[in-house]
């Protein structure tokens, strides 16, 4: 600080520097909640600290200095089991709270943890380097809000979530070294819908959730509601695969998001993935460029631990990417990085000496590329696992620290030329988390916000987030929300539905369904094949059943064709037996077709399934008859499932323009608008009963919420599907939105399961098929919906048109709009 004679500093020194002094904030208190436990801690279980004899501990240390916080345990499998069980008991009597009373304990644990926020944000602060300014000020208040939020959400759920109860026992794992905020967003949706919880919090960051768990029981909340286990990455998997675990809430890195995929297919319980990536920024040449940098002075400063947001990218219009570096660069050097108890700190330490290994090896290979590298080493203390904020350009955008994220205060640049050019940059990486435009063009903002294939957009700000706000990414990034009433789907199920309990079918992922397995058809001379009827000495025209995609009706790659039998045995038609060549066509079909589909308006797409009802409606005795012919069902069943079908068109179509969004009611002051947006190409495998009903149960949800989709008709049963072809040449349905590709259901599902251009995967088929469905999407995490080969009954609404229907083919975006023109708040 500056100085005057004695030492003293002189105001007219202070104002001439403009330097800050020290502002430590004394560790007293999370020292001393340490010392009343001895250092020493066991899982929190049940409601009271369990310590196992026999098990491992391991050390938490404050990063900075290496001093011992204290010692925890190491989990093994019993743990697991103890604290399930112990769930399993607590849910009975949780789940039949009445609402108010689930709401008068959340806001009663909202209440205990405002009153020990410091406490929380000291201790958090001690164990990950995050600054204890940022944990105070900004993460505190947001754990508080989530509970106070979903308070609000458990008393109003017998009427805002009529239809759904919860799920039971929902194992919360988070690995990101930033617990608290994460910790609320997963407990609090769990707990207000009538979950119990088991945490597993990160190896690096596990008393903030011992507290939080020793709070949440001097609160009030009943014995086993949150228990808290402690252990290293292995017990996540225990946890996930524990058969009385319903569902897995994951909140950490995509390799954890993987493991845990596979981990759990084929054993019935939700996941929810959460999995983080590093922020992309936008700037437009008509941007406000000093706001700008001071969101990216932000983005780098903020969460700079093993944490969702670390790092970004930032794309900037050419004739302002100078102007923007200058300030850039001016900003970084004064950001503040040192210990994290000094409440003046723009920035902490990170996780340890790996990471910092980590981030200078990605850098100095950006360096050995050519980049020009700019790093603020002037205030970075000399000792502890600190990084410079630092500045990347000059790279391609095939390097390695554009392609991956950096997991520290990096900021990588790129320029770009046109708005459609940032977007197509920003749209080619595997991560999906969140997003910055900067841009005085509000049109070009929403038209920019609307196209990024993102979970959150902030408009001309940065890191803006709340509890009624959802939050999740796309891609990689995860398929789950946390916070506002999207957030709650993931913790609960349709009342008519059991929990699946089908536990792990014996696979060799390798070899399942790799070929079409299908017996030979009958060839010529068999007694079984069907010959032409003869009328008046005149055959009839063989009608040949092809494949359906872009718009057209294609013969099968394999030049092969599967016989369809009556109920009698006898061959009614042949299909054609398609392959995953066949699949890979008709996913590039509907990839073309689906960017165009999804931004037609909403009435225009009701307007084609209208028009697809219509003319089903044309042929409506043709279809019935064919389908009693295939199925045997009589004539008036037939008929039945034919105008079951008219009416889910209609309910669908009805929904296009009536389900967009809403507007979020946060704290911000501005606008914050929750955006229903298509997934994109949608793959789905009908299942055998009611093959006409169940084929467009599927298909209109998917269609009408701009969806491309690529269907695999009843195996058993393809021809109503099929039928359905000149309904859809004729009812202005664009080529490449609906495909239809007959053949083998497990074959087929295969390569739509490991396809990376295929954003969702539903399978309504077998116990094995589903397994695999799930375990292979876990190449390029998409998002699946899975019937474990428990059957529907597709006739009843709330069965085959319910509101699951339209979360499953949605995904939901956040964007911030902020105002301030004319008051400032």
């Amino acid at each position: 600080m500056a100085g005057a004679a004695g030492g003293r500093p002189s105001v007219w020194g202070i104002f001439g520097s403009m330097e800050y002094g020290p502002a430590p904030e004394g560790a007293g208190p999370a020292q001393a909640w340490l010392e009343t436990h001895g250092r020493s801690f066991g899982h929190f279980v049940d409601g009271k600290w369990l310590k196992p004899e026999g098990r491992e501990t391991a050390s938490g240390t404050n990063p900075v200095t290496g001093e011992l916080l204290a010692t925890t345990l190491q989990g093994e499998p019993e743990d697991v089991e103890a604290a399930v069980q112990a769930a399993t008991k607590a849910f009975e009597g949780w789940s039949r709270l009445p609402c108010h009373a689930r709401a008068r304990h959340l806001h009663n644990l909202a209440r205990t943890i405002q009153k020990h926020q410091r406490l929380l944000a000291l201790l958090e602060s001690l164990e990950t380097g995050k600054p204890v300014g940022e944990a105070r000020d900004r993460d505190l208040p947001l754990v508080v809000r989530h509970f106070y939020h979903h308070a609000g959400w458990a008393q109003l759920m017998g009427t805002e979530m009529r239809g759904w109860k919860p799920l039971g026992v929902v194992a919360a794992v988070v690995t990101w070294n930033s617990p608290l905020l994460p910790l609320a967003w997963k407990i609090c949706p769990a707990l207000a819908m009538g979950n119990t919880v088991v945490l597993l919090p990160p190896p690096r960051a596990r008393l903030s959730a011992l507290l939080l768990a020793e709070l949440g029981a001097q609160a009030g909340l009943p014995p086993g509601v949150l228990n808290v286990l402690t252990g290293e990455g292995a017990l996540a998997g225990g946890l996930a695969a524990h058969p009385g675990v319903d569902a897995v809430a994951v909140a950490g890195s995509v390799e954890v998001g993987r493991s845990l995929r596979r981990a759990t297919a084929g054993r019935g319980p939700r996941l929810s993935l959460q999995l983080g990536g590093d922020s992309l920024v936008l700037v437009f040449d008509s941007a406000d460029l000093d706001g700008a940098a001071v969101g990216l002075s932000d983005a780098v400063s903020c969460q700079r631990g093993l944490a969702p947001g670390a790092g970004a990218l930032v794309l900037v219009q050419e004739p302002v990417a100078r102007a923007l570096l200058q300030r850039l660069r001016t900003r970084l050097g004064k950001l503040r990085v040192g210990d994290p108890l000094d409440k003046a700190m723009d920035g902490g330490a990170l996780a340890d000496d790996t990471q910092r290994g980590t981030i200078e090896t990605c850098v100095e290979e950006a360096r050995a590329e050519g980049a020009e590298i700019f790093q603020a080493w002037a205030a970075l203390p000399a000792r502890g696992p600190f990084y410079p904020p630092t500045l990347i350009t000059g790279v391609a955008s095939t390097s390695r620290c554009v392609r991956e994220q950096i997991l520290g205060p990096v900021l990588v640049v790129l320029p770009f030329r046109t708005a459609k050019e940032a977007v197509a940059l920003g749209n080619n990486r595997p991560s999906g988390l969140a997003a910055s435009v900067w841009t005085e063009n509000l049109p070009l903002a929403m038209e920019v916000a609307q196209s990024l294939q993102v979970g959150t957009v902030w408009i001309n700000g940065q890191n803006l987030s709340d509890a009624a706000a959802g939050v999740g990414g796309t891609k990689e990034s995860g398929n789950g929300r946390d916070g506002g009433k999207e957030g709650l789907y993931e913790y609960v199920r349709p009342s008519w539905q059991s929990r699946p309990r089908p536990g792990p079918a014996e696979l060799d992922y390798k070899s399942f369904a790799a070929s079409s397995g299908a017996d030979p058809p009958p060839v010529p001379g068999h007694s079984g094949v069907a010959r032409p009827e003869l009328e008046e000495n005149m055959p009839r025209v063989d009608r040949t059943y092809k494949l359906y995609y872009g718009g057209a009706q294609k013969r099968p790659e394999g030049m092969a064709s599967l016989p369809v039998l009556d109920p009698a045995g006898n061959v009614l038609a042949y299909v054609a037996d398609g392959s995953a060549k066949d699949i890979r066509n008709a996913v590039e079909a509907a990839h073309k077709a689906a960017p165009g589909w999804g931004k037609r308006a909403a009435h225009a797409r009701a307007q084609v399934l209208y028009y697809v009802a219509e003319n089903l409606e044309l042929r409506r005795e043709e279809v019935a008859s064919r389908l009693g012919a295939l199925t045997g069902a009589p004539p008036e069943e037939a008929q039945r499932e034919v105008d079951l079908g008219l009416e889910r068109l209609f309910h669908w179509a009805a929904l296009c323009d009536k389900s967009g969004g809403a507007v979020q009611e946060t704290p911000l002051h501005g606008t914050t608008l929750q955006l229903r947006q298509p997934l994109g190409v949608v793959g789905v495998t009908c299942p055998d009963e009611r093959p006409l009903l169940s084929f467009l149960s599927l298909l209109a949800p998917a269609v009408a919420r701009g969806n491309a989709v690529v269907m695999v008709p009843s195996p058993r049963y393809p021809l109503p599907a099929l039928d359905l072809c000149q309904i859809f040449d004729t009812s202005d349905v664009p080529g490449g939105v609906v495909n239809i590709v007959t053949g083998n259901r497990d074959h087929l599902s295969r390569t739509l399961a490991q396809h990376q251009d295929v954003q969702a995967m539903w399978y309504f088929g077998s116990l094995e098929g589903s397994q695999f469905v799930e375990w292979a999407s876990a190449g390029n995490l998409k998002r699946t919906w899975v019937s474990h080969g428990v059957p529907r009954r597709w006739e009843d609404p709330a069965q085959g048109a319910g509101e699951e229907f339209l979360y499953q083919a949605t995904q939901c975006k956040t964007v911030w709009i902020p105002m301030g023109e004319i008051f400032a708040n």
